[in-house]
């Protein structure tokens, strides 16, 4: 850990999954900002305070939750559920899966953890992409549907109806896992932190008495999609910038529209949510992406915590 004493305007890079977010510092009478980055969650996760604590809870926090969620890790709930079908899972585990359905819902198959049968035929898992077939396709899209989970509330028990169900928590993980550090932070008494963590971004009360002022890159040029001025709330963004890949001079992105088992059409390369919780902010990010800017719109309107401060469609860009 380091402190960085602040003496003159400074601009911040933060690398994201999908673009640039950047921190706008001014002087603030050579006030501290103690920063540290790590890789952790498949990104780097950065976390810039005034107190020099903050960090290493944040980091804590994440690595617990990334433990219980992350399907890379043979021993977490959600790789046990993958390959068993069946979880006696844990309070924390069984809530986003829950949450996750309720976004399903909500967004009418737009965002789906059970695409992971998808990600895997696709290549986005191992990062050994591969252009399947239509016939293929349609086969793995028996296996997606967040209908073929069954929660049992009474004992925290989940079950896939139909073998070879798999789940995938990228859309949603890293939100929760902001949203769980940020209670960390505020049980040790820490009010002003900026985390950033592949995209999605929580601001934690005020820097030196002002909202942590932000801004947002655009996904496929170099111009500044949105500035925000932040307080006590998250954003995600969601793009097709970084993960992709091109076969016959045609773009794949990793972002799959549940629905027709082939990367989202919906002309938008990056999409950046604001909500009271880091949740939101992810699951809404992804469901946009797919549904598009207007039936994006719509269903942000369903949440009255949420707005969307950016959408970038494809055609619109330099």
């Amino acid at each position: 850990m380091h402190g960085n004493g602040i003496r003159r305007c400074l601009v911040i890079a933060l690398i994201t999954g999908v673009a640039f977010v950047f921190l706008f510092i001014r002087d603030h009478q050579n006030k501290r900002l103690y920063s540290q980055e790590r890789l952790m969650m498949g990104t780097f996760v950065k976390v810039i305070s005034p107190n020099s604590r903050a960090p290493e809870i944040v980091f804590a926090e994440m690595a617990r939750i990334e433990k219980l969620l992350s399907k890379y890790n043979p021993q977490s709930e959600v790789a046990q559920l993958n390959k068993t079908g069946y979880l006696k899972a844990s309070p924390e585990t069984f809530y986003i899966i829950k949450r996750s359905k309720e976004f399903w819902q909500a967004s009418d198959g737009a965002f789906d953890i059970t695409v992971a049968a998808l990600m895997d035929l696709w290549g986005f898992t191992n990062k050994q992409y591969y252009l399947p077939g239509k016939k293929k396709i349609e086969e793995t899209l028996k296996l997606v549907g967040s209908d073929k989970i069954i929660l049992q509330e009474f004992d925290n028990v989940i079950q896939f109806k139909i073998p070879g169900v798999k789940i995938d928590l990228g859309g949603i993980a890293k939100g929760y896992a902001l949203d769980c550090a940020i209670k960390k932070l505020k049980e040790a008494g820490i009010k002003s932190c900026l985390i950033n963590a592949g995209g999605e971004v929580y601001c934690l009360g005020e820097r030196f008495g002002r909202p942590w002022n932000i801004g947002v890159a655009a996904a496929r040029g170099n111009n500044l999609a949105a500035r925000l001025e932040l307080k006590d709330q998250a954003i995600a963004t969601s793009g097709d910038s970084e993960q992709y890949f091109i076969k016959d001079k045609r773009r794949y992105p990793h972002i799959l529209n549940p629905k027709t088992g082939y990367p989202a059409e919906s002309n938008i390369s990056s999409v950046s949510i604001a909500a009271k919780d880091g949740l939101t902010a992810d699951a809404l990010a992804t469901a946009i992406f797919v549904l598009g800017k207007d039936k994006g719109e719509r269903l942000a309107e369903q949440f009255d915590n949420a707005e969307i401060k950016s959408i970038q469609e494809i055609n619109t860009q330099n």
